[in-house]
């Protein structure tokens, strides 16, 4: 309620939120005490205050470049190298190369080492016959071509010119800011409500607010003072002076000597020699002859040879060209000893009895 007057009108939510918010425990209250809302006005103080009436800024003074003539050696034309050739040297020399090396032959007669050749019925002597030499003459290199690099000095020229000896530069002096204590109003606290017990007097009664939450703005005072303001800092501004040049004639590498080389193939000779592919020798074989050739042995010889996919020709028991052209195919085929007769290896290869 908002009185203890019969009738009165119930307290609102945010009326009683108010009261327990500034300190009234309402759950502890008793039934006939009431509470009154007082308002304390903020409170003020006067205090001199500094104000700034001048910004600090900055004077800028400029100090201009310094030169001085100076004499200055200048490049003309660049180091460089020559190439010279010096070409190769050649000589002819003479030597001997073996034409046909040492090698064995058997030749008629009687020796030291003998056979009896059982084609012919003839002796045989084994020979050693020496190397044989040919004479031949070449062109070979004795010393190849090569190169030298000869070194070529640089060209100077010395000219007068102007130097920088100190660049442009700005001085920069800060002028501090001002200030003036001005007195002015400040707050020491601001507007209280407080809530408390009707009987209690701590406030006076033109405090009261009747229940009701007012908050009442006092606004603030303002002097009017003048100050200066720094509308526009002080800024430099760089002016470039264009570098003086004087034109001089000079020589550029454009690319560095450098040696060329070009290969003359050798040159040969083509000469004949005789090489020994394979020496001579004398081999024994056993073959068919009267004493153990029958016209029956040929006749399965031509068969044997018939049924491994040889041509013997007319199975007739008699040795002629085309059986012995098969048999010297099989002797080929089948890696064994190859000559006009039929020997005994190549009888037993094709499985034919004696």
């Amino acid at each position: 309620m908002i009185d203890l007057q019969k009738g009165s009108a119930p307290a609102s939510k945010d009326l009683l939120n108010a009261a327990s918010e500034h300190g009234i425990d309402l759950a502890a209250a008793q039934p006939g005490m009431c509470f009154h809302e007082h308002f304390l006005p903020a409170k003020f103080e006067q205090v001199n205050e500094p104000v700034l009436i001048q910004e600090e800024y900055e004077v800028v003074t400029t100090q201009p470049a310094e030169f001085r003539w100076v004499e200055k050696t200048v490049l003309v034309k660049e180091a460089s190298t020559r190439i010279e050739e010096i070409p190769a040297q050649y000589s002819t020399v003479t030597e001997q190369v073996v034409d046909v090396p040492a090698h064995t032959i058997w030749k008629k007669g009687t020796g030291p080492i003998q056979k009896i050749d059982a084609a012919t019925g003839e002796i045989m002597c084994l020979v050693e016959v020496p190397d044989t030499f040919k004479t031949v003459t070449k062109r070979v290199l004795s010393s190849p071509a090569a190169t030298r690099t000869v070194e070529i000095p640089a060209v100077y020229e010395t000219v007068r010119v102007q130097e920088l000896v100190s660049e442009a530069k700005e001085m920069r002096k800060t002028v501090p800011a001002k200030y003036k204590d001005v007195p002015v109003t400040k707050k020491v606290s601001d507007v209280e409500f407080v809530w408390h017990e009707v009987h209690n007097h701590e406030h006076p009664k033109a405090t009261r607010t009747g229940n009701k939450i007012c908050l009442t703005e006092q606004p603030a005072q303002y002097k009017t003072i003048k100050r200066t303001l720094v509308a526009t800092p002080a800024t430099t501004q760089k002016v470039e002076i264009p570098a003086k040049y004087e034109t001089v004639t000079v020589t550029k590498l454009a690319s560095a000597a450098r040696e060329s080389r070009t290969e003359i193939p050798a040159e040969y000779e083509t000469v004949s020699l005789s090489k020994i592919d394979q020496d001579g020798y004398m081999e024994w074989r056993s073959i068919l002859c009267e004493t153990n050739m029958t016209r029956t042995t040929i006749m399965d010889i031509q068969r044997a040879l018939a049924a491994k996919g040889y041509n013997p020709g007319k199975i007739d028991g008699v040795v002629g060209r085309e059986t012995m052209n098969a048999v010297n195919d099989f002797q080929r085929d089948n890696q064994l000893p190859t000559d006009k007769y039929i020997n005994i290896k190549t009888v037993k290869a094709l499985n034919v009895s004696i």
